[in-house]
């Protein structure tokens, strides 16, 4: 009998704890927390830079000073996507706007863009593709140049965030070697071309 009464006190002491006032306690689900997604950048990016080219005889290099080189002044325009934090897929196309001699040219790429974060804010990178090369003139004897073709394009480059969403880059593109012309500044010849670029970038 003695063993039944305390029994019983256990259930209600047990009872006086799950429930208050005739009301069933609430039970405390826990809280799952799902980190906040950083939208934003999407990814796409565009930019705009000012180049010096120089397209010459296969014989010279970059910073030769006589005949057989022309210079130019070119605009450069630049489109892209950040497929992740290391690998980009980017297109240029690249105007010639200020002759130093003869020639006008245009220019044009797809590169795949391998690229490593240094800092948060300064990364480096390389550019890998198939571009296209057209120039025209007429050189010193009174004939025409007329260059036309496709190839591998390489470069290497770095840039900076100044602020969000906008980058500052430069960089170094070979965007033919040894194309072959019907008529260059001096004579018929392969040549060469390559481009030194300064400009800005934004992240939509």
């Amino acid at each position: 009998m003695k063993k039944i009464g305390l029994s019983f006190l256990a259930v209600m002491a047990l009872s006086s704890v799950s429930f208050a006032g005739g009301d069933l306690a609430k039970v405390v689900e826990p809280q799952i927390v799902i980190p906040a997604v950083d939208d934003s950048v999407s990814g796409f990016y565009i930019g705009l830079g000012a180049s010096v080219a120089s397209t010459r005889e296969d014989t010279l290099n970059f910073f030769d000073i006589e005949d057989g080189q022309d210079r130019t002044g070119d605009i450069s325009l630049v489109a892209g996507y950040d497929i992740n934090e290391y690998v980009a897929i980017e297109g240029r196309y690249q105007l010639s706007i200020m002759e130093e001699n003869i020639l006008d040219k245009t220019s044009w790429g797809i590169f795949v863009k391998p690229q490593y974060p240094v800092t948060e804010d300064f990364k480096v990178y390389g550019l890998l593709g198939y571009g296209g090369l057209d120039v025209s003139g007429t050189n010193h004897v009174g004939s025409n140049i007329a260059a036309d073709d496709t190839g591998f394009q390489w470069g290497l480059g770095a840039s900076y965030e100044v602020y969000e969403n906008i980058s500052i880059f430069i960089d170094y593109l070979n965007i033919a070697s040894g194309m072959a012309t019907t008529a260059f500044v001096t004579s018929n010849v392969n040549i060469d071309s390559d481009a030194f670029t300064i400009g800005v970038i934004y992240h939509f």
